[in-house]
C-alpha cells in the first residue's frame, strides 16, 4: 500500500519578517503580548523603515534573496497615513530589482474595507493574513476582540474579492472556550480555503489582562497535551483543503519565554502535533490493510518529526503492530506499507 502525506507542499520563498508591534492596533486585546513576543515595546515606524531599507540594500549587494516581505505584529491596514503606502513603495523598489517577490501583512478583520484593500493591492500588496482568532461570538466577546464571527467571515470575503491571497490565524483556547469550539473554527477556516493558516494556542503572559484573569481563577488555559491533541486533529482538516499550516505555536523568543505564566508553551509543540497527525493517518492505513504490518517505509524528509518529540510516539507505533526495525526511512516520495 502506497500513500502520500496529505500536507500541501511548502512555499519556496523565504520570508523576510518586519515587526510592527502594536502599530495601528485600535486597542490591546486581553491576551496580547506583542512586546514580549517581538522584544519591542512599540514600533517607531520611521526607524523601522530606515532599518529595513538599509538591510534590503545590503542583501541586494550581497546577492541574497529572493524574499517575501511580511509585515507582522501590528494592524497594517490601520497604520496612520502614509505608512502603508510608504512601506509598499519601499517594497516595490526592491521588487523591481528582484530581491522582493511578494508582500504580505497581518491585520484585524475589523480593520479592512473593500476600497482600502483594493488600493493596497494596486500598490503591491499580495496577501493579507487576518488575525481572526475565532469565528465564535462568545469567545470573541470574552476575549475583548470587539467584533463578531460574521465580521470575520466578511473580512475573508473582502480579501478575496480584492484579488489578494488570504491567510487565517486562529488562537484556540481563548477565554470562552468550550469543547469542540476549536475544531469548529478549524473546519470553518478550512472551508474558506485560505492559502495559509497559523494556529497559536492561547498563552497567559505576564502583564496582560488575561494574566490578571488567570491569577483570579477566571481562566484556565489548555495543557500542552490538550494542545497537541487538538492541533493534531485540526491539521488533516486543513491539509485536506490544500491549506498550508505555516506555524503551530509561537516562535521561541527569550523575552516571551521568561514571561509565559501558563499555557501550552513548548518548543516542540509543532513537532508533537504534526507527528500525532501523521500517526493518525498511518493508523488508518494499518486498519485498511487489515493485518499486522510487516514494514513501513517512510520518506526520509519526515524522519525528524516522525516519532514526535523525544520519540514520544515509539510506544504507540509498537502497539499498532510495528515490530523493532519495521519502520525504515528511505529516499522516497511516498509512504509504503506492507
Amino acid at each position: 500500500m502506497r500513500f502520500a502525506h496529505p500536507e500541501p507542499s511548502p512555499a519556496s520563498a523565504r520570508i523576510w519578517p518586519v515587526f510592527l508591534p502594536f502599530a495601528g492596533c485600535p486597542h490591546r486585546c486581553v491576551f496580547c503580548a506583542q512586546d514580549k513576543q517581538t522584544g519591542r515595546d512599540d514600533a517607531d515606524l520611521d526607524a523601522v523603515r530606515r532599518e529595513l531599507e538599509t538591510d534590503l540594500q545590503d542583501a541586494l549587494k550581497r546577492g541574497r534573496g529572493p524574499y517575501e516581505l511580511a509585515f507582522y505584529g501590528g494592524t497594517f491596514t490601520a497604520l496612520p497615513a502614509p505608512w502603508p503606502e510608504t512601506f509598499l513603495a519601499l517594497a516595490d523598489r526592491f521588487r523591481k530589482s528582484g530581491l522582493i517577490t511578494r508582500v504580505r501583512c497581518s491585520t484585524r478583520p475589523d480593520c479592512v474595507a473593500p476600497d482600502g484593500l483594493r488600493r493596497l493591492a494596486a500598490l503591491g500588496l499580495d496577501m493579507v493574513e487576518l488575525g481572526i482568532q475565532s469565528f465564535d461570538d462568545g469567545a470573541l466577546r470574552a476575549s475583548g476582540r470587539g467584533y463578531s464571527g460574521k465580521t470575520a467571515l466578511a473580512a475573508c470575503a473582502m480579501v478575496r474579492e480584492a484579488g489578494l491571497a488570504l491567510g487565517i490565524q486562529l488562537l484556540p483556547g481563548l477565554p470562552g472556550d468550550r469543547p469542540g469550539l476549536f475544531q469548529s473554527d478549524a473546519r470553518t477556516a478550512a472551508g474558506l480555503a485560505p492559502e495559509t493558516a497559523r494556529l497559536y494556542p492561547c498563552l497567559v503572559v505576564r502583564g496582560t489582562p488575561l494574566a490578571d484573569l488567570w491569577e483570579r481563577g477566571g481562566y484556565a488555559p489548555w495543557t500542552t497535551d490538550r494542545a497537541v491533541r487538538e492541533l493534531a486533529e485540526a491539521l488533516p482538516v486543513l491539509w485536506a483543503e490544500g491549506v498550508r499550516v505555516i506555524r503551530l505555536g509561537l516562535a521561541p523568543e527569550p523575552t516571551l519565554d521568561e514571561n509565559v505564566l501558563a499555557g501550552p508553551h513548548h518548543p516542540a509543540l509543532g513537532q508533537s502535533a504534526r507527528a500525532l497527525a501523521l500517526f493518525g493517518l498511518i493508523r488508518a492505513k494499518v486498519r485498511e490493510l487489515g493485518r499486522r504490518p510487516s514494514v513501513l517505509e517512510v520518506p526520509r524528509r519526515y524522519s525528524g518529526e516522525f516519532f514526535g518529540h523525544a520519540r514520544e510516539l515509539a510506544p504507540a507505533y509498537f502497539e499498532l503492530g510495528f515490530a523493532e526495525g519495521a519502520i525504515r526511512f528511505a529516499e522516497a516520495e511516498v509512504f509504503s506499507l506492507e
